[in-house]
């Protein structure tokens, strides 16, 4: 008997009959596409569906957890995958202080860092900081010292990192990416090692303003010779950041000369200065295009000034007060003064139209923080007044305490200037 070929054909209602070869074959109809469309469509929504869990369990807590006020400002500046990268923030921010109901407690291991940029007003806060706060151990300024005791209660261990106590360790005027590389090593090295939560404080100031001020200040010989610009473990280069002047300083410079410089960093120095550096390759201008660089480097700094316990702006000093009290439940036994009669005013109505429109080409990145951290400022502002009962009586008396621990008698004046110290 012929033996029976079993073979498998594919073939459609439609098919017509073919002429095979010799033997006996087993024709089977081929499945319908519907058929075979519907097992697709099963394969890929199980797939879809285990990629969502699979996401959901597996994603990182910085890439799946950012709040919604974080969200934000990153698709705003367009620059999502670069700053995911970045840490969401470093220590405790304002929301997790307001919202979350955490407090700075100076009895434990907090930390009150604070990050301080020239020409904002910063001198006065930070004698306001070790001078006028309302303490149950007050800071002890010795005469002519440079530098302040600011203890715990109940230990000799510091509250707070600044220049008029731990002095400038982390680098002359030190900016956000060296203070966050830095604060915790060398806090490390004075006390004993133990796990500290962070809470970073600043002050910002208009531009324009803060700009004319640093030229003033240069003019009259000031430097910062001192700041390292340090940035993924070293220090930048006189290449990176070549030097604008000769000899020990820049006494006597020019308003043209010095908005002609192209490495000077007064411009947009605020920016520069709470961003995280390494996202833009620290100083190196060859790392990626000036355009990227900009907008990277602004929104770095929005999100980071966003993840501060706290700042305040040098034109708003009662509200800054106001804010920082409610924030810290600290209260300052003097009232923080307005002075709106500055040198960088009287400098401002001495500019030509070219000067003043290319010192604001050169400061456009500051002036749009800038923007950005008055309506922020604003907004934390309504939202404490509003849950403040006494609000109106606070803020009428703000500064005026009948308390027992005033402010110590201290003569900053009689004190060396510690702008150019390095420790």
């Amino acid at each position: 008997m012929r033996s029976l070929k079993s073979v498998s054909v594919q073939v459609v209602d439609s098919d017509i009959a073919l002429l095979l070869p010799n033997g006996v074959y087993e024709i089977k109809q081929m499945e319908t596409k519907s058929s075979r469309l519907k097992q697709i469509c099963l394969f890929c929504l199980a797939l879809c569906v285990f990629g969502i869990f699979g996401f959901g369990y597996f994603c990182p807590d910085k890439v799946c957890a950012l709040s919604s006020k974080e969200s934000s400002v990153l698709l705003e500046d367009d620059f999502v995958k670069p700053l995911a990268r970045a840490s969401s923030k470093v220590g405790l921010s304002y929301d997790d202080m307001v919202n979350e109901d955490l407090f700075f407690d100076m009895d434990s291991h907090d930390v009150v860092v604070f990050l301080h940029m020239q020409k904002t007003g910063g001198t006065s806060f930070g004698k306001h900081l070790v001078h006028d706060l309302d303490l149950k151990r007050p800071c002890k300024c010795p005469r002519k010292r440079k530098r302040c005791y600011c203890f715990r209660p109940h230990s000799n261990q510091s509250w707070l990192f600044s220049r008029y106590t731990t002095g400038w360790r982390c680098g002359l005027h030190a900016d956000w990416t060296e203070l966050t590389s830095c604060v915790n090593e060398k806090l490390d090295k004075l006390e004993d090692v133990v796990k500290r939560r962070y809470f970073y404080i600043t002050l910002l100031r208009e531009p324009i303003a803060r700009y004319l001020s640093e030229f003033r200040h240069v003019q009259r010989g000031a430097t910062w010779k001192g700041s390292r610009h340090f940035c993924k473990g070293r220090a930048a280069t006189d290449k990176e950041i070549p030097p604008c002047y000769e000899g020990d300083n820049w006494e006597g410079v020019e308003i043209d000369e010095f908005i002609d410089c192209d490495s000077n960093l007064a411009a947009n120095r605020q920016t520069r200065m709470l961003a995280d550096l390494e996202l833009i390759g620290c100083y190196d201008r060859k790392y990626m295009p000036k355009s990227d660089r900009d907008r990277i480097m602004l929104a770095s700094a929005k999100k980071n000034l966003q993840s501060l316990a706290f700042f305040g702006l040098t034109e708003y000093q009662k509200i800054s007060q106001y804010i920082f009290e409610e924030t810290f439940n600290l209260r300052f036994a003097i009232p923080f003064e307005q002075n709106n009669a500055t040198v960088s005013s009287s400098t401002l109505t001495t500019l030509t139209a070219r000067q003043a429109a290319k010192i604001a080409e050169l400061n456009k990145l500051d002036i749009q923080l800038y923007n950005f951290a008055k309506k922020l400022l604003f907004e934390r502002f309504e939202k404490l007044k509003a849950r403040d009962a006494d609000f109106e009586e606070r803020f009428k008396h703000l500064g005026e305490l009948t308390i027992k621990n005033g402010p110590t008698e201290f003569d900053w004046d009689k004190l060396e200037d510690p702008t150019e110290s390095s420790i």
